[in-house]
């Protein structure tokens, strides 16, 4: 965990590497003062602006569900795509990117739940620690478990779930198939 700080500053150099059209990251050197960088994980990396409330701070949040490349590649990747190609906001500007700051999510596999109805999922799924990812037929999404501190309450976590999918708020009583996953988050400030 101690080491998994280096990855808010491999997003922070790989945004910065946009801004002044040049490479800043030397891939093998942090490979090899951070070996686990070869891993296979997935990430999200999350944009959240210094000067703005709770709640209203998202700047731009993009992620793997599935870990298919090496962390440093999904890291890159994602810092890059969080700022300039999160379609629910414009490309980062180098006057935002001073007040940003950054968090990454390294997810766990996900994991199929299995469950019998509304209730039953309301017992099964832990607030507060798990990611979900919700699918019905083409309509798919997904919360980080940290927006649990946005959302604090199954009902409203899954009514915004269902919308983010493009759903109706009450797409549970469809029974979609559910996921959850886990992440260990890394602030910049920690």
């Amino acid at each position: 965990m101690e080491n998994y700080k280096i990855l808010p500053k491999l997003a922070r150099l790989s945004i910065l590497e946009e801004f002044e059209g040049k490479k800043l990251i030397d891939k093998e050197k942090y490979i090899k003062e951070y070996p686990f960088l070869l891993e296979k994980r997935a990430t999200f990396v999350t944009l959240k602006m210094k000067n703005k409330p709770r709640g209203s701070n998202l700047r731009g949040c993009i992620g793997s569900i599935l870990p298919y490349r090496t962390l440093i590649d999904d890291i890159v990747a994602n810092a890059k795509a969080a700022a300039f190609e999160d379609p629910r906001f414009p490309p980062l500007t180098p006057q935002e990117f001073e007040d940003v700051e950054i968090e990454v999510s390294v997810l766990t596999v996900p994991e199929k739940l299995e469950y019998e109805d509304i209730e039953d999922l309301r017992n099964k799924i832990r607030i507060g620690i798990d990611g979900v990812i919700l699918q019905l037929g083409n309509y798919q999404a997904t919360f980080l478990p940290s927006v649990w501190e946005e959302l604090p309450e199954f009902d409203m976590f899954f009514a915004h779930l269902c919308m983010k999918a493009g759903m109706g708020m009450d797409c549970l009583k469809y029974h979609p198939t559910i996921y959850t996953y886990q992440a260990i988050e890394i602030k910049e400030k920690d």
